[in-house]
C-alpha cells in the first residue's frame, strides 16, 4: 500500500417515494451495477469540495444543475481499501424539484426510477449497497452525516457529530 487515494462522489435523487439510479456501463472502476443518479471522481480543483464534484457530475451525466434539485446534503463518507488504494466516497442525497419531468438520459449507462422498497434488492457496489440499506433504515430519519468503514464483510457506520 503506497497511500494512493481515489476520491469519488455520488448523488441519489428522490422524487416522492422513488429514487433515480444509474446502471453504469463502461466505467473505469464500476461497471454493470446500479449506482447513484450521477457520480464520479474528483477533479484536482475539487479535492477540498465534494459538493462541487457532485454538482459537476450531476450536470455532466444528467444535464441538470443544482437549481433543479433541492435539499442537497452530504450524508455519508465511506472508506474502503481495494486494489492497492484507499477509496473515499462522498454520498449526497437530494430531491428533484417539483415541475421537473424526471426523464434523464446519460451516456454513462441507463437511468431508471425505482420505488425505494426495491432498492435493497439491486446489485450495487459494495459500499453503496450498505449506504442505501443504512439510509433507508436510519439515515432518512435524521440529518446526521455518517462515516462508514468497510471491513470486508460489511460497512460499519457511526454518526459524525460536529464538535
Amino acid at each position: 500500500m503506497e497511500g494512493t487515494l481515489r476520491n469519488m462522489a455520488s448523488i441519489y435523487i428522490s422524487k416522492g417515494d422513488k429514487m433515480l439510479l444509474l446502471y453504469r456501463q463502461g466505467g473505469r472502476v464500476v461497471n454493470d451495477v446500479w449506482v447513484g443518479s450521477a457520480g464520479g471522481h474528483f477533479e484536482e480543483y475539487e479535492l477540498n469540495d465534494a459538493r462541487a464534484c457532485v454538482l459537476r457530475e450531476l450536470e455532466e451525466e444528467l444535464g441538470i444543475t443544482g437549481k433543479e434539485i433541492e435539499n442537497l446534503c452530504l450524508r455519508y463518507v465511506t472508506l474502503r481499501r481495494s486494489k492497492g488504494e484507499i477509496r473515499q466516497n462522498y454520498y449526497f442525497f437530494a430531491d428533484l424539484k417539483d415541475g421537473m419531468s424526471g426523464e434523464f438520459f446519460s451516456d454513462e449507462g441507463v437511468n431508471r426510477w425505482f420505488p425505494v422498497s426495491e432498492l435493497t434488492t439491486l446489485e450495487m457496489p459494495f459500499t453503496s449497497k450498505y449506504v442505501i440499506e443504512h439510509y433507508l433504515k436510519v439515515g432518512c430519519k435524521t440529518d446526521m452525516i455518517y462515516g462508514g468503514i468497510a471491513d470486508g464483510e460489511k460497512v460499519v457506520f457511526t454518526e459524525m457529530p460536529e464538535f
